[in-house]
């Protein structure tokens, strides 16, 4: 039997439980949430989840017909990104965060392999609010992983990550407090 080394490494509580509050509370106050709409298989959706991009001035960020363009980073949101980038050993330019209302908000299977992201720098999540559970799939095997991600954690995914695994947020109906996250990456100018 093969062994699959996992290409992702989880820090539970990476930030404290008064910071994170403290983090989710502004990020969902000072941002203007969108829900924009998606082309899949030629039909327009609704995102199921609330969305901002924020970054470096005019970093785009594309994905089923959707185009982010950031603005630049909010300059209270400054610490947060150094503190990250720390940890990450990585200097990110761009943060997509996403806004899941409750439970019923949910991200499909996909992996983060747009061509505007540098696909050999690694890609980090941090979450706020209600644990959410997060599945990954291998591409070549039928190696499935679920982590269940709360308050306060760090997700860091090496670039083979995207490469090799699908990763998604399932609805959870009994999750009826909001949780954001926010996923950093490299991206191309």
């Amino acid at each position: 039997m093969s062994v699959i080394n996992l290409p992702w490494k989880v820090y539970p509580g990476w930030m404290k439980p008064e910071d994170s509050e403290i983090w989710k509370e502004q990020i969902f106050q000072r941002l203007e949430w969108e829900q924009p709409k998606v082309k899949v298989y030629g039909k327009n959706f609704l995102v199921p989840r609330k969305t901002v991009f924020l970054g470096e001035k005019d970093i785009n960020y594309s994905y089923s017909g959707l185009i982010h363009t950031s603005k630049g980073w909010p300059e209270w949101f400054y610490p947060l990104v150094a503190k990250v980038n720390s940890a990450s050993k990585c200097n990110f330019n761009g943060c997509l965060v996403n806004l899941y209302r409750n439970g019923n908000d949910k991200m499909g299977w996909h992996s983060d392999n747009e061509i505007e992201i540098n696909s050999d720098k690694p890609i980090t999540s941090l979450s706020f609010g209600s644990t959410r559970d997060f599945h990954l799939k291998h591409r070549f095997s039928n190696k499935r992983e679920s982590i269940s991600l709360q308050n306060g954690d760090l997700l860091i995914m090496n670039p083979s990550c995207q490469k090799e695994w699908l990763h998604s947020i399932p609805v959870r109906r009994k999750v009826v407090n909001y949780r954001i996250n926010l996923t950093f990456r490299s991206y191309i100018n």
